[in-house]
């Protein structure tokens, strides 16, 4: 996924004096960023990173921290982006289980002022690559190969069981003309990043820039992404951001902002108006950080993404079926052994998505799956069928969040389950089973501040005397879901009172 040899050809060539990165007041040319992702590479060269090795980068400069990734893909290394945002105990804990080989925690050096990105002197910056697996001369790694693991990143947070997804550099790099047909991105564009580059949407949306040799604004957070909108032309965001540029666009805020990509959750039909107002192009896409992108919308449903074939298998005593899909943009697994909602059959994949059965898609195989084709309804999906939360574009998995808030004293039990919510997709909503007793549910907050990324903390609580069982003893999951989700009026789930 990331372009340190784009990055070169454009600060080699007639892209050099092009603005590449904004932020705040920090600007860096295409020559310039080529010089420094140089230096930073030389260093992390001569302090004993090799090719294939695990780089974490915990920074919160989103400038120094793209400036790391493309240093780490020079050198031949696999960056992992770590949320600054990550207490500093889950920090600690991502680093135990995933053993990086080296951990960026402070700027890397930048290259001298005035310094030539072409340190060879060749015009594609490049200069003469050593065989795969080798290490070059300084800053200089291995020929760049599709095939090579070259991003890491988190498809929800880390509390106890770290999920780092891993891919290779072609499972995006090779989707860039499809992005930029699509959104119309080129050249001549600045393309605002509204988020944290440890979301893969907006890392992607940041290198993706880079390929194409345009601007990319990184302005992370509703109010810089507001006072952006008159420098950008392209922006990438989340629905809940979405909210943001509308209320902004309707009280008057200059904007040149012509397309809006949009990932994390579906788009509603409100949305959608107020854009056309506005003049605003909408381009909304489901996909997953495991699946990449799956399917995309450009005002008729969500379609296939190109080169890639979804299919949705029925689930048997339901109208929903499992959303499947069979492209070549499909990550590697999980680092370190770790489990979660990817699987496979054979050359198809799925996180356990659930979907509609479209009218007219084709059936195929032996379970009769609906294959989506020119002639199919669009997509329609309906949430995840092992209970994941998707919240403001992140995927949180209830037992993670369980898993901390169950040893709180006075918390005999907890479960976690989402509740629709317009701006975010979902809020995560804990019910506990406990005794209604003064001060819980500050502890439970204050236990999910210290120990749970902000996507992961409940928004809501509720408390029960018991938590409702299936005749084997399990806790009845669904019927909680329904409850707090308010999807059936028929579940009632006895006295569920607001933890106080």
């Amino acid at each position: 996924m990331p372009v340190a040899h784009h990055v070169l050809r454009h600060g080699a060539g007639a892209a050099s004096g092009r603005t590449a990165l904004r932020h705040d007041t920090r600007r860096r040319t295409y020559a310039e960023l080529a010089a420094d992702m140089r230096a930073g590479a030389e260093h992390l060269a001569a302090t004993g990173t090799r090719p294939g090795d695990l780089v974490a980068l915990l920074l919160h400069d989103p400038v120094d921290a793209l400036v790391g990734l493309l240093a780490v893909d020079l050198v031949g290394g696999t960056g992992l982006v770590a949320d600054p945002a990550w207490p500093v105990h889950q920090r600690a804990e991502v680093l135990r289980a995933l053993t990086p080989a080296a951990v960026v925690h402070v700027p890397l050096p930048r290259a001298a002022p005035g310094a030539d990105a072409r340190a060879d002197g060749r015009a594609d910056g490049l200069g003469e690559r050593p065989e795969k697996g080798a290490v070059g001369a300084p800053g200089v790694g291995p020929a760049p190969d599709d095939a090579d693991l070259a991003w890491a990143g988190f498809s929800s947070g880390s509390t106890g069981r770290p999920r780092a997804v891993v891919r290779t550099r072609g499972s995006w790099t090779r989707s860039f003309d499809h992005v930029s047909r699509l959104t119309g991105t080129g050249a001549a564009d600045t393309v605002l990043v509204t988020g944290s580059l440890a979301s893969s949407l907006h890392c992607f949306a940041a290198v993706h820039t880079l390929a194409v040799g345009a601007c990319a604004l990184l302005a992370p957070g509703p109010t810089a992404t507001t006072a952006a909108l008159a420098a950008s032309d392209v922006a990438h965001l989340v629905p809940s951001r979405l909210d943001d540029v509308l209320d902004a666009l309707d009280a008057g805020m200059p904007s040149r902002l012509r397309t809006a990509v949009v990932g994390g959750a579906g788009l509603d039909p409100v949305q959608r108006a107020r854009a056309a107002a506005h003049g605003l192009t909408l381009v909304a896409y489901y996909g997953a950080v495991e699946l990449s992108f799956v399917a995309v919308d450009t005002g008729d449903g969500l379609r296939p993404f190109p080169g890639v074939d979804v299919a949705v298998r029925p689930q048997p005593g339901t109208s929903l079926g499992e959303v499947w899909v069979r492209s070549p943009w499909v990550s590697q697994g999980y680092l370190a052994g770790a489990r979660g909602p990817l699987r496979r059959d054979g050359a198809w994949a799925t996180v356990g998505d659930l979907a509609e059965l479209p009218d007219g898609a084709d059936a195929v195989g032996t379970d009769a799956p609906a294959l989506l084709g020119p002639g199919s309804g669009p997509l329609v999906l309906r949430g995840r069928g092992d209970g994941a939360v998707l919240t403001a574009g992140a995927t949180v998995v209830p037992e993670d969040v369980e898993a901390a808030l169950r040893p709180v004293p006075g918390v005999r039990d907890v479960v976690v389950a989402g509740a629709p919510h317009r701006r975010l997709g979902a809020v995560v909503v804990a019910v506990v089973e406990a005794d209604d007793r003064p001060g819980l549910r500050s502890h439970l907050e204050r236990v999910a501040r210290a120990t749970l990324a902000p996507a992961q903390r409940p928004r809501r609580w509720y408390r029960l005397d018991a938590l409702p069982r299936t005749p084997d003893g399990k806790i009845a999951r669904a019927a909680l879901g329904a409850a707090v989700a308010g999807t059936d009026p028929t579940a009632r789930v006895g006295d569920l009172g607001v933890l106080r």
